[in-house]
């Protein structure tokens, strides 16, 4: 949905373009001063600015200007009365793709232009993003794959990102999944719009249509306000469905509906609406075993898997290990603000001979720990995947032994206060749920 923001100090006048352009489906704003106006820039982006000449603290080139300066590229066009018409022409030279005659001779005159403003905004962009792709290779710098079979997978990826179709990627979790499906849309035709990406399995059955399909005003006790769903957010973009395998057998056939039809509706509501989206999927479970098992379907499975992608777990990519270890490091130190601690090699050597069953997850969350904590050098002692077995060879520790532990200890000294356990750990309320589901531990009786 185009958002288009209206700057104008006359109420009346204000409330009429609203209603036009609302009429038409579009996302509309407010502002009545250049203030507003700019406060509104700032805090979101729109597709359209429509401002008057005339304003209380400024004229509408003040506004232009901020546009021009700030968010090159969106089109503004300015409204302009009687005996305003050449400041209006000088605003074009500045920049303005239109004006607008004041008062309004029919609500058609500003359907049009502001159509034909967007239409023009989008022929830009794409004939922008047909240039960038000439003369820019396919990269995607989050990616390590220096091992062979990172090195196919990213073949694959360069293939599939410039077409249309629904990719299924699958793996163990922490294996960077959505990592995966950003570099697929930063290489895709969409990859000026928006990557929407959406957790299935933190989503109850209840709420699940709600947030991909959106809901009108009072289809449900709460329903306050109209709701864009993911789907229309991610209109002209990218949606990322992790987790698809969690999705209930009612919640696969809504989603099988709208991959076919390319339509949906919202929850109470009986308007199609299209889905101009490219559906890039991701789970850690086996969707066959969960089709012959009864659990998904069939037809779903067929539709969200037409390029499939697995990527192998880190202890299948050893020589993939240092790499992402200093990558995590640089990211880490820069977020804290504090040089980065070299890994020596003893470090190293123990790093790429421990299992990682938390995956890239995991050693992304170790080398955050150990640029906190080191502050020249990462020795084997510095690890908690080390020790030396009677061999001499490393002996893997699991990283996961020890969370859980820190965890209960935390919970223990709080007599299961979550929040409070959470508080000393340094992690959201949210991260600890989440561990406490994955190993299972249940918080002592207070």
């Amino acid at each position: 949905m185009d958002t288009i923001l209206i700057v104008d100090d006359d109420p009346g006048f204000r409330k009429l373009l609203e209603t036009i352009l609302s009429g038409e489906g579009y996302g509309v704003e407010t502002a009545g001063s250049v203030r507003e106006a700019v406060q509104a820039g700032a805090r979101r982006k729109f597709d359209l600015v429509v401002s008057d000449l005339k304003l209380p603290d400024g004229d509408g080139l003040g506004v232009l200007r901020w546009w021009a300066e700030n968010m090159p590229g969106t089109p503004v066009v300015m409204i302009t009365g009687f005996g305003t018409v050449a400041t209006a022409v000088e605003a074009m030279k500045l920049g303005a793709v239109d004006y607008l005659g004041k008062p309004l001779s029919s609500p058609d005159e500003l359907r049009l232009l502001v159509r034909r403003a967007l239409d023009q905004r989008q022929l830009a962009e794409q004939c922008e993003l047909l240039r960038e792709e000439q003369d820019s290779r396919f990269a995607c710098q989050d990616l390590v794959a220096g091992d062979p079979k990172m090195a196919r997978l990213l073949e694959m990826v360069r293939r599939v990102a410039p077409t249309s179709a629904t990719v299924l990627i699958t793996g163990e979790s922490g294996t960077g999944k959505e990592v995966v499906a950003r570099c697929i849309h930063r290489n895709s035709r969409r990859a000026r719009q928006v990557f929407v990406p959406v957790n299935c399995a933190a989503l109850s059955p209840a709420l699940i249509e709600s947030e991909l399909f959106g809901h009108e005003k009072g289809s449900f006790t709460g329903a306050a306000a109209r709701h864009a769903g993911r789907f229309e957010r991610a209109h002209g973009g990218t949606l990322f469905l992790d987790e698809i395998g969690e999705l209930d057998p009612n919640s696969q056939a809504k989603l099988l509906r709208v991959l076919q039809e390319r339509t949906f509706e919202r929850v109470g509501g009986t308007a199609q609406i299209g889905a101009d989206v490219r559906v890039v999927a991701a789970t850690n479970r086996n969707l066959k075993q969960s089709v012959a098992g009864g659990k998904f379907r069939e037809d779903l499975y067929y539709r969200v898997s037409t390029f499939p992608i697995e990527i192998p777990p880190l202890r299948e990519r050893p020589s993939d290990i240092s790499k992402l270890a200093s990558l995590f490091l640089d990211r880490a130190a820069r977020k804290l603000g504090k040089p980065r601690p070299a890994l020596t090699p003893a470090a190293e050597s123990v790093l790429c001979s421990y299992g990682w069953p938390g995956n890239v997850r995991e050693l992304e969350n170790m080398m955050e720990r150990l640029a906190i904590l080191c502050d020249d050098r990462i020795e084997p002692a510095d690890l908690p995947v080390g020790g030396e077995s009677g061999a001499g060879t490393p002996r893997p520790v699991l990283f996961k032994d020890i969370e859980r532990q820190a965890i209960e200890d935390a919970l223990r000294a709080h007599g299961g206060n979550r929040t409070q356990a959470a508080r000393q750990l340094g992690i959201s309320l949210r991260t600890l749920q989440y561990r406490l589901k994955e190993y299972g531990i249940a918080p002592p009786e207070r």
